[in-house]
């Protein structure tokens, strides 16, 4: 089955290359900025190029107005909308006692909040589609409340992200629309200083690694498959990680 599918966040990184991926599939897909253009231009461009079918939409997905205002252009320009990925989310590294008042918003407002807004305005058309797809991107630690470093209301995002996942999955499951997350772990460009010899599987993450499991959500053949938090980190963040002699001191 191909798709229209609407991914938050995908000028560039991770968002650009499950654009890209999908987009390879025969997926129609509509790539989402907020102030990327001209990254999302070039990677809507680079599809285009390749035969396949990408469009870019400037949205801030601010509030529930923007959020309906994003859904309506995408449905005017593919006609359709059967399948959002929320992956749009602002890392900032600071300590806790470091973060200003608007970083700190920024974390959670760019993670549960966009998602909140983008799932509002798409769920009557993922419903009356009939086979509804919502992805959620989290985090390796997203089930898991505790210390955190840094980043603390990115965090608190991607917790409250699963929380969203778990809800939606049993009440849209009756209008046939599945929702689940996808856990990357640490990627090769992740905003960390973490050092591979923490990596249990011996190597960062690629955006193949996460791709892999979207596509299997995508498959008219998991509509069963609802609630579920794919971990794609390798075993990292499974059980939490010591915390190195050089942090402690720091």
């Amino acid at each position: 089955m191909k798709r229209t599918i609407l991914i938050t966040g995908s000028a560039r990184r991770l968002g650009a290359a499950l654009a890209r991926g999908l987009a390879k599939e025969g997926h129609r897909i509509a790539i989402h900025f907020r102030s990327s253009r001209a990254e999302a231009e070039v990677a809507a461009q680079a599809i285009q190029q390749s035969g396949g079918d990408a469009v870019a939409f400037q949205n801030s997905l601010a509030n529930l107005s923007e959020g309906e205002h994003l859904v309506n252009d995408v449905i005017a320009h593919f006609g359709s909308l059967d399948t959002l990925i929320n992956n749009a989310g602002t890392f900032s590294s600071k300590r806790f006692e470091e973060l200003t008042q608007d970083e700190w918003e920024a974390g959670f407002a760019s993670t549960a909040g966009t998602a909140f807004v983008a799932t509002r305005a798409a769920l009557p058309h993922l419903r009356s589609s009939g086979h509804g797809r919502i992805i959620n991107v989290g985090d390796s630690a997203s089930e898991r409340i505790g210390f955190t470093e840094s980043a603390m209301s990115y965090y608190i995002g991607k917790i409250g992200l699963w929380m969203m996942t778990q809800t939606l999955a049993a009440t849209e499951a009756p209008h046939r629309v599945t929702v689940n997350m996808v856990s990357p772990g640490v990627l090769e460009d992740s905003i960390c200083d973490t050092p591979i010899e923490e990596m249990p599987l011996g190597r960062y993450g690629t955006y193949e690694d996460i791709l892999h499991p979207i596509r299997f959500l995508l498959e008219e053949s998991s509509e069963a498959v609802t609630g579920s938090n794919l971990h794609v980190g390798g075993g990292w963040n499974i059980a939490p990680v010591p915390r190195r002699t050089d942090q402690m001191a720091s």
